[in-house]
């Protein structure tokens, strides 16, 4: 009867041991899928009609992981960048982004990434003509934690602008 146990045990474990992977390996996959960068809000905003209007997006980076700003260090490391199609009513007159935070991988602490963490916001400086527009903006960004990057990825930012 003890060496049943003993067996039982050792299940329940490796049992234990194989759901924690699938949980991490879950959150892997979920991360590749695009949750790396979340776009907060605001999902509807009114402006002026034909007036340059700014407006505040905010998004959301999952936990241990950054982003490179919009002026990384190096000409070699992809840039976050904000845009608007053209041809949808609304015309992307600039975007002003936050400073970076300097931070230092453990694995080359004498060299310092451009990076946001966390949350952060994106003024969007916007016309929109007179109507409601559905307008499907992107944020185009690579995530990376602190041993490796994901491949660049473009997420949909989906804003209702009212031009009155």
């Amino acid at each position: 009867m003890g060496n049943w146990l003993r067996a039982l045990s050792g299940l329940a474990i490796g049992f234990g041991t194989l759901l924690a992977l699938g949980q991490a390996d879950s959150a892997s996959r979920s991360i590749l899928r695009g949750a790396a960068v979340e776009y907060m809000f605001p999902e509807q905003v009114t402006v002026a009609a034909a007036k340059a209007s700014t407006v505040q997006l905010h998004f959301r980076i999952a936990q241990g992981l950054h982003i490179n700003s919009h002026t990384p260090k190096e000409e070699f490391l992809i840039p976050t960048t904000f845009s608007i199609p053209e041809g949808l009513g609304v015309k992307l007159e600039s975007a002003t982004y936050p400073v970076g935070k300097d931070v230092a991988l453990p694995s080359d602490p004498g060299d310092k990434l451009s990076v946001y963490t966390d949350e952060f916001v994106v003024e969007a400086r916007i016309v929109a003509q007179p109507g409601n527009h559905l307008v499907e903006a992107k944020l185009h960004f690579q995530a990376c934690n602190d041993t490796q990057c994901m491949p660049p990825k473009t997420i949909p930012v989906a804003i209702d602008v009212i031009g009155k």
